[in-house]
C-alpha cells in the first residue's frame, strides 16, 4: 500500500532518532504541519532544535527504510495510524503532558473518544482478584465506560475480558509494536480485542517487549480514562505507577482493599492511605463518577454446598492447615479431601505456603 504524503511526513519526523515528542510538538506549534517542518530552512529549524536535528530534518527526516513495514501493515482494514491532526485522535490524551504525536491503532477507532475507565493490577493475581476485575469491568462496560488496560497477564487480561462482555468494549494500550503480541499467552485475547475493541501503541511496528516501555505506556492508560481502579497490587507493583500518573493527571483513583495478610493487598492499602477511594462494589465507582447505576458486579456463584462441614471454618483471610484443624476438629486427611472438593467447585483458592482462602 502506498503511504499518503501527509502520513509519510508524520513518519519522517516521528521515526527520526533523537527527535522527542516535546521537540516535535514545538516544531509543529511553530510551523504548523509536518510538511512545513520538512520544508523549513536551517535557520528556522535551528531556532527550535539543535543543529544536528535541524540538518537531519532538512535532509528529509528519518531514513525511509524505517517505515518499510508500515505500508503492508496498513493494507489490513483493521489497521490505522492516527495523528495529532486527525479527528479520531483521543481528545483526552491532549490533556496529558506528553501526548504521542501519532498512535498505531488496530480495531475500532470510534472507541478512542468514548468515556474510558482503567482497571489495572497484579500479573500474578489470585482467582478472586481475577473474578473481581472481570466482573467489575463487565459492569462498567455495560454502564457506558470503555475499559482501558495494558494487555498484561493477570488483572489486565481479566479486565479486557470483562470489557468485551459488556456493551462498551475495551482498549488495550500495549508496550510493543502492534505487530508484536506480548505476553504470547494473550494472543487469542488480542485477536478478540482487534475484532471487537481496540489495540493502540505509540511505539513503531517491530518494537519488541522492552522493560522501559511498559511504565511509559501507563500514562496513556490513565490518560484515556476518567478514573483508575487498582484491583490487586503488591507494594512494588507497576500498577501503582499507573495510579500515581492518574492522580497527577487529575483522574480519580480507586482501590479494592484486601486481607491485611496478603502481599497483593499492600499496594491497594497504600493507595487508600494516600487518598484513593476505597471500593467495595461497582456502584461505589459509578456513583463517584456520576453515572447511572448498573446491576451490581458480583463474582461467579460457587457450586459448593453451603452446609459443607469445612467451608464455614475457612474465612476470606488466608488460613493454614493447622488452623483449619483447630477450628474444625477434623482429621488432616478429611480436611484435604474436603479442600479438594471445594477447590474443584470454585469455592476456595489454594495460596502459596500451604494456605487456603474462601472465594466470594
Amino acid at each position: 500500500m502506498a503511504i499518503p504524503a501527509d502520513l509519510e511526513a508524520w513518519l519522517r519526523l516521528s521515526l527520526l532518532p533523537g527527535l522527542g515528542h516535546q521537540s516535535l510538538r514545538r516544531l509543529l506549534v511553530a510551523l504548523g504541519t509536518p510538511e512545513a517542518v520538512l520544508a523549513a530552512g536551517q535557520g528556522t529549524l535551528r531556532a527550535i532544535v539543535n543543529e544536528k536535528l535541524a540538518a537531519t530534518i532538512g535532509n528529509g527526516g528519518a531514513d525511509p527504510s524505517s517505515w518499510n513495514d508500515v505500508g503492508p501493515w496498513l493494507e489490513d482494514p483493521l489497521n490505522r495510524i492516527v495523528t495529532l491532526a486527525d479527528a479520531e485522535y483521543p481528545k483526552s490524551l491532549l490533556e496529558i503532558p506528553d501526548p504521542p504525536p501519532l498512535l498505531y491503532v488496530k480495531g475500532r477507532t470510534d472507541l478512542l473518544n468514548r468515556a474510558g475507565f482503567a482497571i489495572v493490577g497484579s500479573r500474578n493475581a489470585t482467582a478472586q482478584g481475577l473474578a473481581n476485575a472481570e466482573a467489575f469491568a463487565a459492569t462498567f462496560s455495560d454502564a457506558g465506560l470503555t475499559i482501558i488496560s495494558g494487555l498484561a497477564a493477570g488483572i489486565d487480561a481479566a479486565a479486557h475480558r470483562g470489557g468485551l462482555a459488556g456493551r462498551s468494549s475495551t482498549i488495550a494500550v500495549v508496550g510493543t509494536g502492534l505487530d508484536v503480541v506480548y505476553p504470547a499467552r494473550n494472543r487469542d485475547l488480542a485477536h478478540r480485542i482487534a475484532e471487537s475493541g481496540t489495540l493502540i501503541s505509540e511505539f513503531p511496528l517491530g518494537t519488541p517487549a522492552i522493560a522501559g516501555n511498559f511504565p511509559r505506556r501507563n500514562r496513556l492508560i490513565c490518560g484515556l480514562s476518567r478514573g483508575c481502579l487498582v484491583v490487586e497490587a503488591a507494594i512494588s507493583s507497576g500498577s501503582l505507577i499507573t495510579a500515581r500518573l492518574a492522580a497527577d493527571q487529575g483522574r480519580e483513583v480507586f482501590a479494592i482493599p484486601g486481607s491485611i495478610h496478603s502481599p497483593l493487598a499492600k499496594g491497594c492499602h497504600a493507595l487508600i492511605k494516600q487518598g484513593a477511594k476505597l471500593v467495595e462494589s461497582a456502584q461505589d465507582v459509578l456513583e463517584e463518577l456520576g453515572l447511572q447505576h448498573a446491576p451490581p458486579a458480583v463474582s461467579p456463584e460457587t457450586a459448593a454446598p453451603e452446609n459443607d462441614p469445612l467451608l464455614g471454618h475457612i474465612g476470606f483471610e488466608p488460613v493454614d492447615m493447622d488452623t483449619l484443624q483447630q477450628r474444625s476438629g477434623l482429621a488432616i486427611g478429611d480436611i484435604n479431601t474436603a479442600l479438594t472438593a471445594l477447590e474443584l467447585a470454585g469455592a476456595v483458592e489454594r495460596l502459596p505456603g500451604g494456605r487456603w482462602q474462601r472465594l466470594s
